[in-house]
């Protein structure tokens, strides 16, 4: 490994360093891909999906491929007892933290992370980011991830705290009001602020509904993580941060696995750390380099209680090399998120994604915010839409005017109720992720 460390001497070293080459990356897949079946195999769940499996030969793709993928839905379907029991390989008392997964389309999981986890997936995955965005001791990071037992908030501040980063936690709008936060943007004047896109949003639909300039204020970079962003999305955000946007991915089944980098187009992924394919979702076969499949992600080093083989993320994605240069991060490849699998509206027939849908939203120029419902009153289902315009914007035309396009776009008429400027925000207030698409049928 290459000696990339903090560049303040007194700051505690990475556990794992860069690697130096493409060679020593697949030196770790080799020696860890092998530990990661061994761990399966102590698994009472994945013991008999593995049994068959050669250990010699997990460098060729076709006895890699026959370890069937794990999914979300089957480790749902065990009980509490049975997940711990019988998926798990030491109990919670061997660990130092339990990790929630996202759970928002389904029951959450509850992830035990030893300390020997904690040191890769909080001392390097998460510390990765900030040499990566450019960050360095004298920023300030205003943190707006939901605290509590979402693993992002707390991993977030305190990875950054590691760097020697000044951090404020102000948690999502259920932990510190969003006029409060505000408050302190504006007091403290940090120069990072770290949140989920949507609530980055609401902050500045919060800031404009007040006649707050945040463009002309002291946040130069937006870190994003734990929801998709759109195009249109982040053109929102810069215009209204007046700040670059850097997207962040991962997933709570390993950490954070990604993220961008200035200059760079798409997000470096943490390979070393994680080995990741991506797959056809027909054959499941390998696709090609830059290709789009569907991603699936083992981790090499934070297996020793959850031992996640060839984890389903959900996720659509392109995965490709960079061009070698003399920023240390171009030994990594380079990965786009397209869209999540779960992300969409089916409606009288009309398959509507939840990506394309607030693309749509957030380029209509008069439309500040935005929720989607599918609906069903006892007849037919219906798209409901709810949004708030402009000030100074005509309401009605601009109802209408949206309601036409949409059904040009997408095939179908939906039901356009414009609201008060600020009622969504104070219904999105009370939510740890914003509740943008909403199931109301029945």
């Amino acid at each position: 490994m290459s000696a990339y460390a903090p560049s303040d001497a007194r700051l505690p070293p990475w556990t794992l360093g860069l690697p130096r080459d493409a060679g020593e990356i697949e030196s770790i897949h080799r020696t860890r891909k092998r530990l990661a079946v061994e761990r399966a195999r102590a698994s009472k769940l994945l013991a008999p999906r593995v049994s068959g499996i050669r250990l010699d030969r997990l460098d060729d793709p076709d006895e890699w491929g026959k370890i069937p993928v794990l999914t979300k839905d089957e480790l749902r379907k065990l009980s509490t007892d049975a997940f711990y029991a019988d998926f798990c390989i030491a109990p919670i008392s061997a660990s130092r933290e339990l990790w929630r997964s996202g759970g928002a389309t389904g029951r959450p999981l509850f992830y035990p992370r030893s300390a020997e986890d904690l040191d890769y997936n909080l001392g390097v995955a998460f510390r990765r980011i900030w040499p990566c965005i450019g960050a360095r001791p004298g920023d300030v990071v205003h943190v707006s991830f939901p605290l509590g037992i979402h693993p992002v908030g707390q991993l977030t501040p305190r990875s950054a705290q590691m760097e020697g980063l000044a951090t404020t936690w102000a948690g999502a709008g259920t932990t510190t009001p969003t006029s409060v936060q505000l408050e302190l943007i504006r007091e403290l004047k940090p120069t990072i602020l770290a949140a989920m896109p949507s609530y980055a949003l609401h902050l500045a639909n919060v800031a404009e509904a007040q006649g707050i300039d945040l463009a002309s204020g002291s946040v130069r970079k937006l870190l994003v993580s734990a929801e998709p962003l759109t195009a249109a999305k982040r053109t929102k955000l810069e215009r209204a941060w007046g700040a670059k946007v850097y997207n962040s991915f991962g997933m709570t089944e390993g950490a954070m696995t990604t993220v961008e980098r200035e200059g760079v187009d798409g997000m470096v992924a943490w390979t070393d750390l994680f080995y990741l394919e991506v797959v056809d979702s027909a054959s499941g076969r390998p696709v090609a380099p830059g290709e789009q499949g569907l991603l699936v992600m083992t981790p090499l080093w934070s297996n020793t209680i959850t031992p996640f083989l060839r984890w389903l993320t959900g996720d659509v994605v392109r995965l490709a090399p960079q061009q070698r240069t003399d920023d240390p991060f171009s030994v990594f490849p380079v990965l786009h998120h397209e869209l999540r699998t779960e992300g969409f509206f089916k409606i009288r027939g009309v398959n509507i994604n939840h990506g394309d849908l607030e693309d749509f939203m957030f380029a209509e120029a008069e439309v500040t915010d935005f929720r989607a419902e599918a609906v069903n009153d006892g007849g037919l289902d219906a798209l409901r839409l709810q949004i708030e315009v402009r000030r100074g914007a005509d309401s009605a035309a601009a109802g209408h005017g949206v309601g036409e396009r949409i059904k040009t776009t997408f095939g179908l008429t939906p039901e356009v109720e414009v609201l008060e400027m600020g009622t969504l925000a104070r219904e999105f207030e009370k939510a740890v992720k914003v509740p943008r698409f909403v199931y109301r049928r029945g």
